[in-house]
């Protein structure tokens, strides 16, 4: 695995939540004029864009802790996602959902900044392949 100085070495997956996962697949394909490249229960995944950015959407349902802030979940690819959570945990960020496997090598976790904001890290193997390492 490649390692940079950078702890936050590029965006990797922007979450949206929504009510009706249906209609928002349906929404989001009449938008982008092609339908997710995956799909599981709760969750669709786009990739879009000249780099084949990610857009996830998942269910209001998975929201954690149940409820909370709410709003786009925007995580960036982290080369150490366990390193990574307990610094922001040290510098005042709380947990908003601890580390989950996603599968398929993706992993992710959230805080909520001191000020209120969502922050998503993963580990994303699709952003290392488009990165290059």
């Amino acid at each position: 695995m490649t390692t940079t100085k950078n702890t936050f070495r590029g965006l990797a997956n922007v979450s949206f939540y929504a009510d009706d996962l249906a209609a928002a697949r349906t929404w989001y394909t009449e938008l982008f004029g092609f339908g997710p490249y995956f799909a599981r229960d709760g969750y669709i995944e786009f990739r879009i864009g000249d780099h084949l950015d990610e857009l996830g959407i998942i269910d209001r349902r998975y929201v954690p802790n149940g409820g909370g802030p709410s709003g786009a979940v925007v995580s960036w690819h982290v080369d150490d996602l366990e390193g990574t959570l307990t610094r922001l945990i040290a510098l005042g960020a709380t947990e908003h959902d601890g580390i989950r496997e996603r599968g398929e090598g993706f992993t992710t976790a959230s805080v909520v900044d001191p000020f209120g904001n969502l922050l998503g890290i993963m580990t994303n193997p699709h952003w290392l392949e488009i990165a290059g390492g």
